[in-house]
């Protein structure tokens, strides 16, 4: 269970399974329930694809009908897979995009025109670490990036709103996705060891309460921040070894 559930009345959940977003509500509330017996809280799944501007305006508006406001939204939802760019197809391209950038765009906009706009809230983008680069992530990079470009910007545009917005960059975290890779937590392990000054992966819990933070009121007066949670993995770059060339030629006359 993360901070930011353990410490919300009630929350949305959603995603396109909604198998999978019911099995998480019930795991969650269980979980709420046993660190607080008396928690009135509820946790309500809806199933949703964030690439459609349909649906997102369904979601929110079932929310508001559900809880009659909506004061945190957290875009947590991302899909990537790891490949080099010249090898990216369009259509992968596009699909990264629409998840993470488009997704982000349309769950932001219709939240504001709903609820924020009128009454305020605090919204956190989840990205990646940005700093050195992403190789083998570049398209994924990008779309990250301009969702960090977008959270400086709206922070200006909607401040007389009352509306906080903020990023969190987590490292390498040890949670459910690292069974998405073949050599799965081994391949992680590794790199925690060689590129982060922490010398270990961070934790699901490390990065919900920084995202509490953010959502808190003694985050109030931060907005258009980025928050990296990685060990100081963005001090040190990528791990990726460059094979031997002699492709890189010097301009002038000097013998290098």
């Amino acid at each position: 269970m993360s901070c930011v559930e353990r410490n919300s009345q009630y929350t949305d959940h959603l995603s396109r399974n909604f198998e999978r977003l019911t099995e998480a509500a019930d795991k969650i509330l269980a979980d709420v329930k046993a660190a607080n017996p008396t928690s009135e809280g509820s946790v309500h799944p809806i199933a949703c694809n964030i690439r459609s501007e349909e649906e997102v305006s369904n979601l929110v508006d079932e929310t508001l009908a559900k809880f009659k406001r909506v004061d945190f939204l957290v875009n947590n939802a991302g899909g990537q897979f790891r490949s080099l760019l010249e090898d990216v197809s369009l259509k992968g391209w596009q699909a990264v995009m629409d998840t993470n950038l488009n997704g982000t765009f349309l769950m932001t906009k219709k939240v504001y025109h709903a609820y924020m706009k009128e009454h305020g809230g605090s919204i956190v983008n989840i990205i990646i670490v940005l700093d050195k680069g992403s190789p083998w992530l570049a398209h994924s990079a990008a779309a990250r990036a301009g969702i960090e470009s977008l959270s400086k910007s709206l922070p200006v545009e909607w401040a007389s709103s009352g509306i906080t917005l903020n990023c969190v960059a987590p490292g390498i975290i040890l949670s459910s996705g690292v069974e998405n890779y073949p050599s799965g937590a081994e391949m992680f392990e590794y790199a925690a060891e060689k590129a982060t000054a922490a010398k270990r992966m961070g934790s699901v819990e490390e990065v919900s309460a920084s995202v509490l933070y953010y959502l808190s009121p003694a985050g109030s007066y931060v907005t258009g921040d980025t928050m990296h949670v990685d060990g100081g993995w963005h001090l040190m770059g990528p791990l990726l070894d460059v094979p031997p060339h002699e492709n890189n030629h010097p301009y002038g006359t000097s013998k290098l």
